[in-house]
């Protein structure tokens, strides 16, 4: 599937999964470390591991000959999964533990701080906002039916918009939200018979 969220689940998609990558940007780097704190089987352990080695997402080192040992360390491309792991351990703070009962925060050593993080737009720097983004094809997207038709017509709409002068900031983005029944997410919301 042309899709990078389906072909990135493909790689990190599965739950033990998630919890090897949870614990490697914790610092856990050994086999029977991993084993110990998930309870996984050996052989379940060993697939996932083997898998995101191959996938470059973590490298094994060797520390010990004899038996031979290794450990896994995060890879760029592991370390780039921080964000994502970021988000999805907030959105389990916010919507399953509830906000006062977080297992874990993040501080933010400079300040000292704790902190939550907040998506911004790369080249404004400005917060991201639901209603201020949508999506739209990419350079390598080969099949068009990966947007349904309504994220199409919207975005569309969009270039129209901004073809014509109109104002592309937040009030704008948000009424045409509402005229549009779009969420500004890129998702449209979906509409009786829809």
């Amino acid at each position: 599937m042309n899709c990078s969220v389906a072909q990135s689940l493909e790689i990190v998609g599965e739950w033990w999964t998630l919890l090897i990558l949870r614990d490697c940007l914790m610092g856990v780097t050994r086999f029977d470390d991993f084993q110990q704190r998930l309870g996984i089987a050996r052989n379940v352990l060993s697939s996932r591991l083997d898998t995101l080695v191959g996938a470059g997402v973590l490298e094994r080192t060797p520390y010990q000959d004899n038996p031979p040992r290794s450990d896994y360390r995060l890879t760029e491309k592991g370390r780039a999964l921080l964000p994502v792991m970021t988000a999805l351990r907030e959105w389990g703070d916010e919507w399953i533990t509830g906000p006062g009962h977080e297992p874990v925060v993040a501080v933010h050593e400079p300040c000292g701080h704790t902190f939550t993080t907040v998506p911004t737009c790369s080249v404004c720097h400005e917060e991201v906002r639901p209603r201020e983004f949508h999506i739209e094809p990419g350079p390598g997207m080969s099949d068009p039916s990966l947007l349904p038709e309504r994220v199409l017509a919207r975005t569309e709409r969009w270039h129209q918009r901004v073809a014509a002068g109109a104002p592309t900031g937040a009030t704008a983005t948000t009424a045409a939200a509402a005229t549009t029944g779009a969420t500004g997410s890129g998702f449209p919301t979906a509409e009786p018979g829809d």
